[in-house]
């Protein structure tokens, strides 16, 4: 048996939350992640007109995972949360959301740059395949 499949592009966004969200959130409160400022940033871009999300018959597919970051800014950094040289925990949501293999994704994700908080960015971009009925 051959399963169909469509070709599409993933992009996994790092996307730090407030811990006030990430508590809400663990304690069962999806919606939480709708009023957070930078989370709901993320997620109007993509729910916006543009490829991302696209699943021919739903729009604005999104999957949202909960964990921390760890890293340690370097004596250079000009981190948004920690201090040089000492590691610090981010609560972050993670964001994986698909588009059309081929599509052009670059307006999409200029705007995901332009919205992310961190000096550098964590935003995965790969080619996969997924399964369809």
């Amino acid at each position: 048996m051959t399963l169909a499949r469509r070709a599409a592009i993933a992009v996994k966004i790092h996307c730090p939350v407030s811990a006030a969200t990430l508590a809400a959130m663990l304690a069962g409160d999806a919606s939480a992640i709708e009023l957070d400022e930078t989370a709901a940033a993320i997620l109007a871009i993509i729910r916006a007109d543009n490829p991302l999300g696209d699943f021919a018959l739903y729009g604005g597919v999104v999957e949202i995972g909960l964990g921390w970051e760890s890293f340690t800014p370097g004596a250079a950094a000009n981190p948004a949360l920690g201090t040089a040289g000492s590691a610090a925990l981010s609560p972050t949501a993670i964001l994986t959301t698909y588009a059309p293999a081929g599509s052009d994704i670059e307006p999409a994700l200029a705007a995901l740059m332009a919205a992310h908080p961190w000096e550098v960015p964590v935003i995965e971009i790969r080619d996969v395949e997924l399964l369809i009925r």
